[in-house]
């Protein structure tokens, strides 16, 4: 009986690692483009894969940043913003520059330690927009993709060479929010 099972986590480790990983982007002007990448560690995660998310503009307290403890080792998030969502403009501090090359470093680590099947750079569209980091970093980050990783890149504003890279690009498009309104971000919610 206990050979059995062993014998069937071999085959699932296994057939855990010859999966092919792709570059998956969420963008656009539309809510949930985080929520659909946390989605995703949590499938990820309820099949014994592990996953590495990277924070880029985000230094505040986010509900899944509870969830997640409740999920560790299979996943793990680290926030490389400062405290509260950063609004840069073109001209960025030089702080957010240094936290934002320090995360892209730490992602990379993550993803050649060979610990993690999924990596995902969340908000990582809008640090390239803000100029705390260049489309060739990334593009760097991504040449040396090892071939089993699936790589989420988060963010409005995506580049038009991160969409040419990218396997499956998702689009989410406001149609109507409430925020119009005045609603403000609300706990467990938006964030």
């Amino acid at each position: 009986m206990k050979q059995d099972k062993t014998l069937k986590k071999i085959i699932l480790t296994k057939a855990n690692q010859n999966r092919k990983g792709y570059i998956q982007i969420y963008t656009g002007n539309g809510k949930g483009k985080t929520t659909a990448a946390l989605g995703l560690a949590l499938r990820a995660a309820g099949h014994g894969l592990k996953v590495y998310i990277g924070q880029f503009l985000k230094g505040q307290m986010y509900g899944e940043l509870v969830s997640v403890k409740k999920l560790s080792p299979l996943i793990t998030i680290k926030q490389f913003g400062r405290k509260g969502y950063i609004h840069v403009t073109k001209n960025p501090d030089e702080e957010d520059i240094k936290r934002a090359k320090r995360g892209l470093k730490k992602c990379f680590e993550a993803m050649l330690s060979k610990k993690y099947r999924i990596i995902i750079l969340d908000e990582i569209n809008v640090a390239v927009d803000f100029n705390l980091l260049s489309k060739e970093e990334v593009h760097k980050f991504l040449d040396q993709k090892p071939d089993e990783v699936e790589i989420i890149l988060t963010g409005r504003y995506a580049p038009p060479s991160f969409i040419k890279r990218a396997d499956l690009v998702t689009e989410m498009k406001e149609k109507k929010h409430y925020y119009a309104k005045g609603v403000r971000a609300r706990d467990g919610i938006e964030r």
